[in-house]
């Protein structure tokens, strides 16, 4: 196949370009130049698509023998991933940019320009796995053997003709140390370089910093859940729900228990604090469904929040008649089953469903169905065990064993 690899410039994604290589495949490296500050430095782990990560993917692409191009997408990103981030945040809601990051650049627009220079696939460095166990042997996205670095949840918002379209070459990895010991046997620079983590346009790590500068002061109340005034706040986009430190209050609990936060209300610059059982909910309601396979009351199924959180077992109450669902056409499933044979050896599996468009969530880029459904109807979740902080604009993922079966937006708790 012919295959785009997005290259970072860390050791995760130029591992994954050489195996998609050594698979066999035509392969081309591409930088995304996200930053629209070109002078952003990396400092430690922090910081990402930065002129010295540009510099880094040059040189594991000519130690792997590809051509190398940088890309600016700087501002599709601020359009989309920075943006997005502080109107969420405006509205009360809790975000989370690496979903959207996935979602509207990586799986969007990349994708929709590599398909446009006439790539099959593009491969990226993410922990997860590719297999052709969906809906008639449709391509299906699964949790990576590395459970501590697993990327399942934050790719999920992809859908499934992305996941036909995408490579991950390190899915079959036990441990991020396999990883850099292949890069050291491959003589890549990279094979030490640090993780980076955080947010990657708030490089100093100062997420409060940030909003603060770009959403300015809107001073509020904060109240218990009497609604008695015991504090005061200068922004609602300070908060999310089940924080507990940094809330400014000035009178303890009469009971001495901690308070979190339970409340954002952006309309009256409100924020509501309490005990930690006002945060519990045994049901979600979430909006925005991308399906990989046709859901139904009443499956049991597991329910992820977080990206790094635990699936709590669940069951479905309430399922969206129009939430986008996989191609299951004969071509579909022989192109999975081309692309995973393809990459039999280089633990790169995975499909080129040549020809697909990108759906539900991800089709906010260029290249969206405009025949597509909408998925504008709710999906109901009740959960076995009661979780906390569930907060509105986060990722509910389900899963079905390791399987993912859809992705949607948090509204509220019910």
């Amino acid at each position: 196949m012919k295959v785009l690899a997005a290259m970072s410039g860390g050791v995760d994604s130029a591992v994954a370009a050489a195996r998609a290589a050594e698979a066999g495949h035509e392969v081309v490296g591409v930088h995304m130049a996200l930053s629209k500050n070109r002078d952003q430095t990396r400092s430690g782990s922090r910081g990402c698509c930065t002129v010295e990560d540009a510099s880094d993917a040059r040189r594991a692409a000519d130690r792997i023998g590809i051509p190398y191009y940088v890309w600016d997408l700087s501002d599709d990103f601020h359009d989309l991933v920075v943006e997005d981030f502080l109107s969420e945040y405006a509205a009360g809601r809790t975000p989370n940019p690496c979903v959207r990051c996935n979602e509207r650049i990586k799986f969007a627009t990349l994708m929709d320009r590599a398909r446009l220079l006439g790539f099959d696939a593009v491969c990226t460095g993410h922990y997860a796995s590719i297999r052709t166990d969906g809906p008639d042997g449709a391509p299906s996205l699964h949790r990576s053997r590395n459970m501590a670095k697993d990327q399942s949840y934050v790719l999920a918002v992809m859908g499934p003709d992305a996941v036909g379209r995408s490579l991950f070459p390190l899915g079959e990895y036990e441990t991020k140390e396999e990883v850099r010991a292949e890069a050291r046997a491959r003589g890549l620079g990279v094979s030490t370089k640090p993780d980076s983590y955080d947010i990657c346009f708030v490089a100093d790590g100062d997420t409060q910093g940030f909003l603060e500068r770009n959403l300015g002061a809107s001073p509020g109340e904060i109240l218990d859940a009497d609604g008695s005034v015991i504090g005061s706040h200068q922004g609602t986009h300070g908060f999310t729900i089940g924080q507990r430190k940094g809330l400014g209050i000035q009178h303890p609990a009469a009971d001495g228990a901690p308070r979190y936060v339970v409340d954002i209300d952006p309309s009256s610059r409100q924020v509501v604090v309490g005990a930690a059982e006002l945060l519990s909910t045994r049901e979600l309601i979430a909006t925005d469904v991308i399906s990989f396979e046709p859901l139904s009351v009443g499956r049991e199924v597991r329910a992820q929040i977080r990206a790094h959180g635990e699936a709590t077992p669940a069951r479905l109450l309430e399922v969206p008649t129009d939430a986008t669902v996989p191609a299951t056409t004969a071509d579909s499933a022989a192109a999975g089953a081309t692309a995973d044979s393809a990459a039999t050896g280089a633990a790169a599996t995975g499909a080129a469903a040549t020809g697909a468009t990108a759906t539900g969530a991800a089709a906010t880029g260029a290249g969206a169905d405009p025949d597509a459904p909408t998925a504008d109807s709710s999906l109901r979740v009740s959960l076995e065990t009661p979780i906390r902080g569930v907060a509105p604009g986060q990722t509910l993922v389900l899963y079905d064993g390791d399987r993912v079966i859809a992705a949607a937006t948090l509204e509220r708790r019910a």
